[in-house]
């Protein structure tokens, strides 16, 4: 099932299928550890509109919910 980052819930894991953007913001995932093919985990989402929390690389990332909307995971 594919579903957006941003709709995962708290605590649960999925793999990277599909970056919807442009060149720019894959090369920005991609500093950031996120590509296709990737495992990362949702930790939290801040709320009134605030960021996302990621785990990626034993690493912990937070991101906007703008670049959320547009990372697609197959869980």
């Amino acid at each position: 099932m594919e579903i957006l980052l941003s709709d995962l819930r708290n605590g649960d894991e999925g793999k990277v299928k599909k970056l919807d953007g442009g060149l720019e913001f894959q090369n920005k995932l991609s500093s950031m550890g996120i590509i296709v093919g990737k495992k990362i985990k949702k930790i939290t989402s801040q709320p009134f509109g605030g960021p996302i929390v990621i785990k990626v690389n034993n690493t912990e990332v937070s991101i906007g919910r703008g670049m959320a909307n547009r990372i697609f995971l197959e869980v």
